[in-house]
């Protein structure tokens, strides 16, 4: 009985050790943070969820010329003038490298909210000190600097216009999620790699093909795109492939250069390469092997080098094992196999998604820019959101435009926000949702015979998971036709 006590005794000893130890290491963390804190160049001010002081470093009180002690607890507004971390409390949404008149002074703020479990508890002030005009020179350069990581060549070049280049840096976020799928296409983009994004639609895999192309070794060639899905089979071959005077009824005089050719010394994207026909993967496959291409009409092989990037929605491990995929052309694209996560799977970028389409909208309507309410932006963290970023930009136009107020609430939002139907649900009406009935033969005209042809096309596609051919064989019409329908709808 002793033993045992001495023994209990000795465990309960290690356990208050071993709190006690983890006890000085949090007191450790937290002095070597206040120490980081006060010490930091930039003015750092750090508010609740009500908006009263709670922290703010030597270097912000010293600027205003005030005591920490004098500040911590009241209300931010009645210490730093013109601040606008209230609205930043109220909107969630993040102001990076804005500009900010403080005490006659032009400086440059950041002002970001504290999220925890889908709300705002707090937001944190930093003041730049560098002047505007040299704190953008500094960006500039490090932009520079950063898309030539990784080019161990010296190249003296004219400049490519901005406007025309996509970086990494345009993919907004910093989930977790989208750090890694940028950390993993950064490094392959390097190489000439042939790399398959996966992604659902809307996820912006043809923003990553940009941003890809932009940092590889063949930045300073063309960038050729091309939807597999949306060019009707019977023109997909002298599409990719060109073909030569004479090949086919109504060819030009001269012939036409496919796709691969001109993306020679550049690089070829083939988005939605899952719905690529079998017999069009065969040829594909040779081309990526061969590295050179035969017109349609032609003898001669024209030898190609590109850098191939590829894209689907679909698994395409599924596909070889229905037999409508090539086996040794998914091994082909699969070197580098990219997911890029759906807006469900990186939630706290959404407010980042939402700040930078309210900028884009108010420089593009030159006006001043909305915001969302606290309880607006709750919403649409918690929406699914099954259309993924190509929903949310088309969601935030359509709210920027029709909220009357500077400030989008919840009373702006559409019912699926509160778990209602959709849009398409509530206005098309019962006798549109039949299956069976040719597209060609749907009853209405106008908007509301639009919206119903749309219903009918959307839910074919979905019955037969996204194959068009099956879909319109369903719908009773020809592939063209509803190539040219979805075109028409916007339907992707």
């Amino acid at each position: 009985m002793d033993g045992l006590i001495e023994s209990g005794s000795e465990l309960i000893w290690e356990k208050y050790k071993e709190a006690e130890k983890r006890i000085q290491e949090l007191e450790n963390s937290i002095e070597w943070f206040k120490v980081c804190f006060d010490t930091a160049y930039e003015g750092i001010t750090i508010v609740d969820e009500h908006g009263y002081i709670r922290m703010m470093n030597d270097a912000y009180c010293r600027f205003i010329s005030v005591r920490k002690e004098d500040v911590i607890g009241r209300y931010v507004e009645e210490v730093i003038e013109n601040t606008r971390l209230p609205v930043v409390l109220q909107t969630g949404i993040p102001e990076r490298n804005q500009a900010h008149r403080l005490l006659g002074q032009d400086m440059v703020v950041h002002r970001i909210p504290i999220w925890k479990e889908n709300r705002v508890i707090g937001a944190v002030g930093m003041l730049i000190f560098e002047g505007v005009s040299e704190l953008y020179q500094i960006f500039d350069r490090m932009q520079v600097l950063h898309e030539n990581i990784g080019d161990s060549r010296i190249v003296i070049e004219a400049p490519r216009p901005k406007s025309n280049k996509v970086t990494f840096d345009q993919i907004i976020g910093e989930s977790e999620a989208i750090a890694e799928a940028k950390k993993v296409a950064r490094r392959a983009a390097q190489t000439s790699a042939t790399i398959l994004l996966n992604g659902e639609s809307g996820v912006g895999k043809e923003l990553f093909a940009k941003a890809i192309h932009s940092l590889s070794p063949f930045q300073n060639g063309p960038l050729v795109i091309v939807n597999c899905a949306s060019i009707p089979e019977n023109l997909l071959e002298s599409e990719l492939f060109g073909y030569e005077e004479g090949a086919f009824t109504g060819s030009k005089k001269d012939g036409k250069p496919g796709k691969f050719e001109l993306a020679n010394k550049g690089t070829l994207f083939l988005d939605e390469i899952g719905d690529m026909p079998l017999h069009m993967q065969a040829k594909i496959l040779r081309v990526l092997q061969e590295r050179e291409v035969e017109r349609v009409g032609g003898v001669k092989s024209i030898p190609v080098d590109f850098r191939l990037v590829a894209a689907t929605h679909h698994s395409l491990e599924d596909r070889v094992r229905e037999g409508t995929f090539r086996k040794d052309l998914y091994y082909r694209l699969n070197v580098i196999p990219l997911v890029i996560p759906p807006l469900a799977q990186r939630r706290t970028d959404i407010p980042l998604l939402i700040a930078a389409q309210l900028q884009a909208l108010s420089k593009k309507n030159n006006m001043p820019p909305k915001d969302i309410d606290k309880e607006a932006m709750s919403l649409l963290i918690n929406y699914d959101w099954p259309g993924n970023i190509r929903e949310l930009v088309n969601t935030v136009e359509r709210l920027v435009t029709l909220s009357e107020d500077h400030r989008i609430r919840t009373s702006d939002l559409p019912a699926v926000f509160f778990g209602g139907t959709g849009f398409a649900e509530a206005v098309l009406p019962q006798r549109d949702r039949q299956a069976g009935t040719p597209l060609s033969q749907a009853d209405g005209g106008g908007a509301e015979g639009a919206l119903a042809e749309k219903k009918r096309i959307l839910e074919a596609l979905h019955e037969v998971k996204g194959n068009k051919s099956k879909a319109a064989k369903k719908l009773g019409i020809s592939r063209a036709t509803l190539y040219n329908k979805l075109s028409k709808y916007q339907i992707s």
